[in-house]
């Protein structure tokens, strides 16, 4: 077997209640390959789903494929006391991501400059009214270092918390704190200036942050 076996119809989140977590599915998938498919069943949604909003829908299958792919192939080093996969799924899905950052970046000016874009569709679940407002967080998005998008999106879009972007990214705690505490500076210098902005930025980049993964979740990131 040269990859992770495909998706079982009818099997979306089976396994969850099994009493196998992550780490017991990839670590008994060592033995029984097979196995592995319950970790794709579990994670592959949400990581399409994340490749989507950045690459498109077209990118996202080749990510998602290509994420599991790497995951079932090198599963024997995963970590066992990470009980939960999801980190390192997004870290691999964020790796390859990257490789295509000159197409993020020109999808998102594109978007920023006329309003339209193929990848704006995959962003949002309604129509082109969503598209246009989503322009000038586009333009905003386009600005960021690459590390700071990456983290910022991670928490914003995956909803991971801080911990898990530090394990997704292999940065330190402290690392994650900064690119998000700049990339939340960044966006607001860039948004301010837009009334239509203006509400959202304040209940947004201002919320408390009593759950790292909720804060910077507001509509106008979804």
């Amino acid at each position: 077997m040269t990859g992770p076996p495909p998706a079982r119809p009818g099997t979306a989140g089976e396994g969850r209640g099994d009493g196998r977590d992550d780490a017991d599915v990839i670590a008994q998938s060592l033995d029984e390959p097979e196995l592995f498919a319950g970790l794709y069943d579990r994670h592959a949604p949400d990581i399409h789903r994340y490749a989507a909003r950045r690459l498109g829908e077209g990118a996202a299958d080749d990510i998602t494929a290509e994420t599991f792919l790497i995951a079932f192939r090198t599963r024997a080093r995963y970590d066992t006391a990470h009980r939960l996969a999801r980190p390192w799924l997004y870290g691999i899905a964020a790796n390859l991501i990257g490789k295509h950052r000159r197409t993020e970046v020109r999808a998102l000016k594109a978007l920023a400059r006329t309003g339209h874009d193929p990848v704006a569709a995959s962003w949002s679940d309604r129509s082109d009214d969503r598209i246009a407002v989503q322009a000038p967080l586009a333009g905003a998005l386009a600005a960021l270092s690459p590390g700071d998008r990456h983290v910022l999106l991670l928490v914003a879009w995956a909803d991971l918390g801080y911990q898990e972007v530090a394990e997704a990214l292999r940065i330190p705690l402290g690392t994650v704190r900064s690119r998000l505490n700049r990339a939340r500076r960044k966006v607001r210098a860039s948004l301010s200036t837009d009334p239509a902005f203006t509400s959202a930025l304040d209940s947004a980049l201002d919320a408390s942050p009593a759950t790292a993964g909720q804060e910077l979740s507001p509509s106008w990131t979804k």
